[in-house]
């Protein structure tokens, strides 16, 4: 697991909810226990890839952008949709180039991404010269080292402040949990690795939904459960002395919780709750 910085803090939110709550003696340890089926080792994201694909470790988190970078053999499991970002071609806003295709024979780029960056200008038929830099790829144009750079881009605030505009996007990358071929396929590593995939799945997937409980008049059950579908349609539950009233259970899309809510309330509904979903099989 990423041993700093968003990614690590992240991934650990997420195995927690999953169950798997990392436990060291000491702090910052390089090692602890994730629950009593896994142990976590702490390195440097992007040594991550090897690690796995060596067989160091049979499963690790890390952004799609270093495994790319990597070229590494390892298996993707699952996209755990956090540290969203994509990797970019920026020039300085003087500039005349718009598109990465119109860039001048044997232009010099500056990245931290030397093998994806060649890549991706060999496949476009440019042929340029990548400079390879461990950080700070965006001053490179001021000082003249470069004329374009290839950097991981967010918001795109870093390249403004710079005086950088992008031009092309090469990738796009989230965190992802990666598997060494091997043990994905092997017992009895393939039925503990299959597991926790499903348990960080049903994590992924509550994240976007609600738990929703209405009282809502017996007569207008055919509307609410046009309001309500749920994953399979409402639950509706009998109500002790109800005196007409039922009680609709459903699971709800967390974006669409404001025009549920209001929708059940023209229908007459009370009592509505909403709670959030800590995990959620299929």
């Amino acid at each position: 697991m990423p041993n700093k910085g968003r990614l690590a803090e992240q991934s650990l939110v997420l195995f927690e909810k999953a169950g798997l709550k990392a436990e060291s003696r000491v702090d910052r340890a390089l090692v602890a226990n994730l629950g009593a089926e896994f142990q976590a080792i702490f390195v440097r994201a992007q040594d991550i890839p090897e690690f796995v694909a060596d067989g160091a470790a049979e499963l690790g988190v890390t952004g799609a952008d270093l495994v790319a970078e990597s070229g590494q053999e390892v298996k993707e499991l699952l996209d755990l949709e956090f540290g969203r970002c994509r990797l970019a071609v920026a020039v300085r806003d003087d500039s005349p180039v718009r598109a990465p295709e119109e860039l001048d024979l044997h232009t010099r780029v500056a990245t931290s991404f030397p093998r994806v960056t060649a890549e991706y200008f060999q496949a476009l038929g440019t042929r340029v010269k990548v400079a390879a830099v461990s950080g700070a790829a965006e001053i490179a144009p001021h000082l003249g080292v470069a004329d374009v750079i290839v950097d991981l881009v967010s918001t795109g605030s870093t390249l403004r402040v710079n005086g950088l505009r992008e031009i092309g996007t090469i990738l796009h990358s989230t965190a992802r949990l990666v598997g060494n071929p091997a043990a994905v396929e092997a017992d009895p590593s393939a039925s503990r690795i299959s597991e926790l995939v499903v348990a960080l799945e049903s994590v992924l997937r509550a994240k976007a939904k609600r738990y929703l409980m209405a009282n809502v008049p017996r007569e207008k059950l055919p509307e609410v459960k046009a309001v309500l579908p749920g994953l399979s349609g409402p639950t509706i539950v009998e109500i002790q002395n109800g005196n007409g009233w039922v009680a609709a259970h459903a699971v709800v899309d967390a974006d669409k919780i404001y025009h549920t809510i209001t929708d059940l309330k023209a229908l007459g509904a009370e009592g509505i709750l909403v709670t959030p979903i800590e995990r959620l099989m299929p």
